[in-house]
């Protein structure tokens, strides 16, 4: 038998013994098996995408150009294949085929995010609101919402409006917490009614270190000795930014809370992302490296969330650079959350590097090598990017040390995945056959049960992604995906062995980890 054929068989002999709700006999499967009864009712799955990577439509429906339009297009180089966003998934035109899919896997929700440019176009209300905007989004939800699937909605995910990039810098100027703050608005009331789970801002680390420190990401911004910049600092930067990103978040949630938190009964939070770090070593170094890394991840935002100020080791190293909130902004920071949302996908490990080094930024503020070997041995098998390593026990860890350190808040889960580099010469059967994601999720998930029975409160966990799509700097060389796009023949879905397999676990049947072996 080919390997096509085999490989075929074998998924086949997996869908019907999940349609048939029992597992294979022994010898082929190990037994970690999971249950979506191990979770509670109310457990919302889901599954994830964001505006830029799937929307395409960049010049329709009255929209407006966001920095990522301006990034890929002045600087192609910068992305892995020179793509962009423009059309991207074609989800602006083919949005209910990507609830169907949403539906057909059984998941409970959906989590998207809103073009800020397709709403306003010119980034604030002197450019006038784009109705044409609201009713895509309108289409959307309604469908969602008809299909009883949960909207879960991000306002920024990283396409800033250039308009705004241009009149004063975007996040670099305290002016666009006041920008935001009116965008939130016009979304809250147009949108309120029928979403009841908000995020305001996505991964503020990643846009603060990673667009104006290494300028990998739009706007693009670093010093001359990080990268290939046409403008920029990295040692003030992505703090600057990040500190107006907290400041814009916290107007937007005291106005959902103010103004429509009691009629529209939702609930508002942020997401945030953090790799989980352990010590390369026993030493004291290493071990106070590990907790400094934390610090520089998502405690540079938990903090102010629940004490009103940075954590004291940033303080510490990057002093005067560090910028100082006021008393009123302090106190309005604590507890500005309902939940917070978690994107983990990784961990490392931390060793200490104990001389700093003669250059002066964000990367090089924490003193941290970030490593994904020890003794020659990677941390856990590899995905496609480069600092992509399965390591399962890492988000149980992340998830118990935020409940300790910060409040025991809720929690969701926002984003957990694993990539493959897109190989278009491979046979489709057998790219669907993603035996590493199912691996991935099924055992992350096992440590997610485990987080939960020690009193995490969990409320929920969303596969990133829905499909294969456009993958930042990567292009779309890279597929996160559920379901896979076949970029070659008009953008067509397929559903993957993970998303056949997740969605027998989500009807309850039992989820054993391993797979067919051979029936060659």
């Amino acid at each position: 038998m080919t390997a096509v054929g085999a490989v075929t068989l074998g998924l086949l002999h997996v869908l019907v013994s999940f349609a048939a709700g029992f597992r294979p006999l022994s010898g082929i499967w190990n037994t970690k098996i999971l249950l979506r009864a191990d979770f509670p009712n109310e457990f919302i799955f889901g599954a994830g995408t964001s505006a830029y990577q799937v929307e395409g439509g960049s010049r329709e429906g009255g929209r407006g150009t966001s920095i990522w339009d301006t990034f890929t297009h002045e600087h192609p180089d910068k992305i892995e294949d020179g793509s962009n966003g423009d059309v991207a998934l074609d989800s602006y035109h083919r949005y209910k085929e990507d609830v169907k899919l949403v539906k057909e896997m059984g998941l409970d929700s959906y989590r998207f995010s809103i073009s800020w440019p397709r709403i306003l176009p010119k980034g604030n209300l002197r450019g006038g609101i784009n109705m044409e905007g609201i009713t895509y989004y309108n289409n959307l939800i309604n469908e969602l919402i008809d299909n009883g699937i949960k909207p879960f909605v991000t306002l920024f995910h990283w396409d800033l409006p250039q308009a705004l990039e241009d009149e004063y810098g975007g996040f670099l100027s305290s002016k666009i917490v006041v920008d935001f703050e009116k965008y939130a608005d016009i979304c809250f009331q147009e949108f309120g009614d029928r979403v009841k789970h908000w995020v305001t801002i996505n991964e503020p680390w990643s846009f603060s270190a990673m667009g104006y420190d290494k300028g990998e990401t739009a706007p693009g911004h670093c010093s001359p000795s990080k990268g290939n910049c046409s403008n920029g600092n990295s040692s003030t930067e992505p703090y600057q930014v990040a500190h107006n990103m907290l400041l814009a978040h916290v107007a937007a949630f005291n106005l959902y809370i103010a103004k429509y938190k009691e009629a529209q009964k939702g609930i508002i939070g942020i997401t945030l992302n953090s790799n989980w770090y352990l010590p390369f070593s026993d030493s004291n170094d290493d071990q106070t490296a590990a907790r400094r890394a934390i610090d520089f991840n998502i405690g540079w935002f938990m903090d102010p969330l629940t004490r009103g100020d940075y954590p004291s080791s940033m303080r510490n190293i990057v002093g005067e650079r560090l910028p100082k909130f006021t008393k009123n902004q302090s106190h309005n920071l604590r507890g500005s959350y309902d939940f917070i949302g978690i994107n983990y996908y990784t961990t490392c490990y931390a060793a200490n590097i104990p001389d700093p080094s003669t250059t002066v930024s964000y990367w090089d503020d924490f003193h941290v090598d970030q490593r994904v070997e020890k003794n020659g041995i990677p941390i856990g098998p590899k995905g496609g990017s480069f600092w992509l390593y399965s390591y399962p026990p890492g988000i149980k860890e992340l998830l118990v040390y935020v409940t300790e350190k910060y409040n025991n808040p809720v929690m969701y889960i926002t984003e957990n995945g694993i990539n493959e580099y897109s190989n278009e010469s491979m046979p489709l059967e057998l790219s669907l056959h993603d035996t590493m994601r199912v691996e991935y999720h099924h055992s992350h998930l096992l440590y997610v049960r485990d987080a939960m029975r020690e009193g995490v409160k969990l409320k929920g966990y969303y596969f990133w992604s829905l499909v294969d799509n456009f993958e930042w700097f990567n292009g779309y060389r890279l597929r996160f995906g559920l379901h896979y796009v076949d970029y070659k023949d008009n953008l067509k879905r397929h559903p993957k062995l993970s998303a056949h397999l997740f969605s027998s676990f989500l009807r309850g049947r039992v989820f054993p980890l391993g797979y067919p072996i051979s029936t060659a």
